[in-house]
């Protein structure tokens, strides 16, 4: 690890940051390694509500069973990748729970490594779990219609927001400091997916609750991902982030990011002070 920063002092450079950054990264995957159950458990959970959503909701609803399916499968990649918050907020707060992270502060490591680690092992757990998801999609009618770089381009857009929301996530992971708490805090983050267009189409809803759900971030990033993967036409009408779902996209990830990376880091610097 870098010697070049203490935990409370100093400067990180970029090659500290990214010194230090890859040992907390290597640290997150030998955790992920060591935890099978959970990891199969955040796997397996897409294909179930894939194929719960894709036959039950299915059949109740206007489109075709195929055509919905395709409709559904972009809509649970992004709340897949929503996720994030639960999973950051967990892992964050275990190691808070368990000393883990005072140890850690205590090192001549970059003040950022240790988030950054656990936010890109993230990301890279996630883009391993996608390839089984979209092969079951493939297998119950889901098609990619678009062409190789939409479909490049939202591959990234989706990792893109899976990273922002896992920062989300270490910080009040961080902020909350108890496993137990944050476990019962992430499992009510289950509801933000619906209150988007990630299942249902957002033009059927209530005004009000319509205008909620198209500036959902949610929204904006599944929206984007049907058009890249040319599996539904952008709405017309919709508020701003969905009528323009890529530039949406990019903002809410943007501002996300510019927001709880800055805290993150703060309060894993400092503790509880």
């Amino acid at each position: 690890m870098s010697t070049t920063t203490g935990p409370t002092t100093g400067t990180a450079t970029p090659y500290d940051l990214a010194y230090d950054g890859a040992a907390m990264l290597g640290r997150q995957l030998r955790r992920v390694r060591n935890n099978p159950g959970l990891l199969i458990l955040t796997q397996t959970m897409p294909v179930t509500m894939l194929l719960f959503f894709g036959y039950v909701f299915g059949s109740a609803l206007a489109m075709p069973g195929a055509e919905y399916r395709s409709y559904l499968v972009p809509g649970l990649l992004v709340a897949t990748a929503a996720n994030g918050i639960m999973t950051g907020m967990f892992q964050a707060a275990q190691d808070t729970h368990r000393g883990v992270t005072d140890r850690l502060r205590t090192l001549p490591v970059s003040r950022a490594a240790v988030p950054l680690g656990q936010s890109v092992a993230d990301v890279l757990v996630t883009a391993a779990g996608t390839v089984p998801f979209l092969l079951v999609g493939l297998a119950v009618g889901w098609r990619v219609e678009g062409s190789a770089p939409g479909v490049a381009a939202a591959v990234g857009l989706l990792l893109l927001f899976r990273f922002a929301t896992t920062w989300i996530g270490i910080f009040l992971g961080l902020l909350t400091r108890n496993e137990e708490a944050a476990g019962q805090l992430g499992g009510a983050t289950f509801v933000l997916p619906l209150l988007s267009n990630a299942y249902i189409p957002a033009e059927g809803l209530p005004g009000w609750l319509r205008t909620v759900a198209e500036w959902n971030p949610i929204s904006a990033v599944t929206t984007a991902l049907r058009d890249l993967f040319g599996n539904a036409p952008v709405p017309e009408g919709a508020a701003w982030p969905v009528a323009h779902p890529v530039a949406g996209s990019l903002a809410w990830c943007a501002v996300l990011l510019a927001v709880f990376v800055p805290l993150a880091v703060r309060r894993y610097a400092h503790g509880e002070r």
